[in-house]
């Protein structure tokens, strides 16, 4: 099953769900505000490909850091 980003309208909150692609954007209730209006959002994803000698790479993203896929670290979200 894959995990969707949403965020609220009313909080700002973003979190995370498991739902079916079928259920993707049905409507979301903010587990912190409880407001019906939370939204589903663009994700980007990044992949990590470990090389023989314990190296790692980055094989999709546009990112150098291997936690996310930002194009710069100004642009991670942690």
């Amino acid at each position: 099953m894959p995990l969707y980003e949403y965020m609220c309208d009313e909080c700002q909150c973003k979190f995370d769900l498991l739902r079916s692609f079928s259920q993707a954007d049905d409507p979301v209730t903010c587990p912190y505000c409880e407001h019906a209006g939370a939204r589903r959002l663009l994700s980007a994803f990044a992949a990590v490909s470990k090389g023989s000698d314990g190296s790692t790479a980055s094989v999709a993203g546009t990112s150098s850091c291997t936690s996310c896929a930002a194009t710069s670290c100004a642009g991670c979200q942690r």
